[in-house]
């Protein structure tokens, strides 16, 4: 296999290329809310947001002079499983991290990049959230360390984008994505599988628009209904069909073999917390999730970019 022990160009194998040893992330808090929150686009967020802003496993938010302490009891949060002694990636989580004035963000993310264990930053945010400023900003951080942009795409599909309550169309995604590429920035794009009234095809369209536009890294996330979202309630008045594991497991195999082998692959399957996750049920077992994955990789001797391009789109499994 061409990345170590995975059939795919995994973070784990970037990380240690880049870095020359394991780096773990380190979930944070930016202390932003979302244009989807704060009443200019809406109040409640996506359909399959939580309250926590997808960021439920981040460390509780301070002012920007406090991010040194959010680093802190992130990592000793993850002590027990890895070395406390870094390197790490400051991942800035929760909500809308760009959603905010650049003095503010300057202050947030300098603070953070100076922490001598972070090695580089990875920032979470919208593509109608990244003003001129801001993005110059970026791009001056990223001469300092590695920046990353994680960018809420989850589907190409206006129709499903217009349901899940998005907020911008697929034209702003592609500006926002194109001048963070031209700051020189590295650019993570987030896809959800299983959104509901897309079929197999249409979520394999959105992971094929990903690898052709070029993008650095991509997440593949399944959908979760956690507990106090839209998405719950829309679930409960009228339960939908939810993916099971081995259509997911199909599915989360065949995008990355559909994708260029340069694109970092920096997650399969995403985790929900267990006290809110209503469906689906099995993606509550994280080991029985990705130990399916794996076998399904195995058994089909496929790895990253061997089927790419959408002439191929029916022809695995």
């Amino acid at each position: 296999m061409r990345w170590g022990e995975k059939p795919y160009h995994s973070l784990d194998y970037e990380l240690k290329r880049q870095f020359g040893r394991k780096v773990y992330k380190l979930a944070l808090d930016g202390g932003m809310t979302c244009p989807n929150r704060d009443g200019t686009l809406g109040t409640e967020g996506c359909i399959f947001c939580s309250q926590g802003g997808s960021g439920d496993f981040a460390v509780s938010a301070g002012s920007p002079g406090d991010v040194w302490q959010q680093i802190e009891k992130a990592r000793k949060m993850v002590e027990k499983k890895i070395s406390g002694d870094g390197p790490f990636i400051a991942y800035f989580q929760s909500y809308t991290n760009t959603y905010g004035p650049v003095s503010y963000l300057e202050e947030l993310f300098s603070k953070a990049l100076a922490h001598p264990l972070v090695a580089g930053l990875s920032i979470g945010t919208r593509p109608d959230c990244l003003p001129g400023e801001t993005v110059e900003l970026l791009r001056r951080l990223n001469g300092r360390k590695p920046v990353w942009v994680e960018l809420g795409l989850q589907t190409i599909h206006e129709k499903t984008a217009g349901e899940i309550g998005r907020g911008y169309r697929l034209p702003v995604f592609e500006d926002g994505y194109r001048r963070l590429k031209e700051a020189g920035l590295t650019v993570v794009v987030h896809v959800i599988l299983g959104l509901p009234g897309e079929s197999r095809a249409m979520m394999l369209e959105t992971v094929d628009y990903v690898g052709e536009i070029g993008a650095d890294g991509i997440k593949l996330q399944l959908l979760h209904i956690l507990k106090g979202t839209q998405l719950a309630a829309m679930y409960e008045k009228a339960p939908f069909k939810v993916l099971s594991l081995e259509e997911y497991t199909d599915l989360v195999v065949q995008s990355v073999a559909r994708l260029p082998p340069n694109v970092v692959i920096h997650r399969i399957s995403g985790d929900g917390p267990k006290n809110l996750l209503i469906e689906p049920a099995w993606s509550g077992n994280k080991r029985l999730v990705l130990n399916t994955i794996g076998k399904k990789f195995r058994e089909n001797g496929l790895y990253q970019g061997i089927f790419h391009g959408k002439s191929v789109q029916n022809s695995v499994f």
